[in-house]
């Protein structure tokens, strides 16, 4: 599916039928239990975290939270999470650390929510905490994109010891819509934009932000669930075992290197 072009991607994206993290979470962990709040303010649904075991080894799972019909997006805020779903993800990326367990995102989000509300609650300020915490937190940390991972709302999940994306997701710091209106003050302009913005997994690995590509099904991973689950399972297994063995002076040592190589290029 190479020959397909990123706004290709995004309508295999956005096909209603399309897998989320509760379909990957229910097949390819056991025993998922899931932990609610922030112990600040509430309990966000666009997220959601838990424990649970991969392989029969303990993990702990954070994931955004994309609907399958309008009540479910809407109960989930269209998979665009407050800042107390952060500070939920954070909370249990730290319990996680306690008890030395690795920590899994699987991210699929057009963005945080950019409410007024959300920015009162301190938005920014949750989400760059997260990548202060994430950076120098003392246990593995794999991140997965499933389908949309859409600028600091991805992120906030996205710092990891490993980054991997399903073969049809994307991932930019703006979506093509907000792209076309800041460069030509026309949203039509998207499909434009999406083409020329480098948001394909074969671009993310090209420029050293994507670490691995997990293969889907032809026309996506809603046209087979169990191929796909069973390409996840294989990535993590493989990525578990390389990073759990890691010392972790030098685990964390890397992770720092393979943010501050990002943007590097030579003339």
């Amino acid at each position: 599916m190479a020959n397909l072009t990123a706004w290709d991607r995004l309508q295999i994206i956005h096909n209603a039928k399309r897998p989320n993290s509760f379909d990957y979470i229910s097949k390819v962990f056991e025993h998922y239990y899931e932990m609610h709040g922030d112990r600040l303010y509430s309990d966000d649904s666009a997220i959601t975290a838990g424990i649970a075991t991969f392989q029969k080894l303990p993990v702990t799972v954070i994931a955004t939270v994309r609907g399958k019909n309008i009540e479910q997006n809407k109960n989930a805020n269209f998979a665009m999470a407050h800042p107390e779903g952060y500070r939920k993800a954070l909370r249990l990326a730290k319990q996680a650390e306690k008890f030395k367990r690795p920590v899994i995102c699987l991210i699929d989000t057009p963005g945080a929510y950019c409410g007024v509300q959300a920015e009162e609650r301190g938005q920014g300020e949750a989400i760059a905490k997260n990548l202060m915490e994430f950076m120098r937190l003392k246990t593995p940390i794999i991140s997965i994109i499933t389908g949309e991972g859409g600028s600091g709302g991805a992120l906030g999940l996205g710092v990891c010891d490993e980054l991997a994306m399903l073969e049809n997701s994307v991932y930019s710091v703006i979506s093509p819509r907000g792209a076309a209106n800041i460069l030509w003050r026309d949203p039509a302009m998207e499909k434009k934009a999406a083409n020329i913005m480098k948001i394909t997994a074969e671009d993310l690995i090209e420029l050293g932000v994507a670490d691995k590509i997990i293969q889907e099904p032809t026309g996506g991973a809603h046209n087979d669930l169990n191929m796909v689950c069973e390409n996840i399972v294989e990535y993590l297994f493989e990525a578990l075992k390389r990073n759990c063995k890691k010392d972790l002076a030098n685990l964390l040592e890397n992770r720092y290197n393979k943010f501050r190589k990002i943007g590097m290029f030579l003339e």
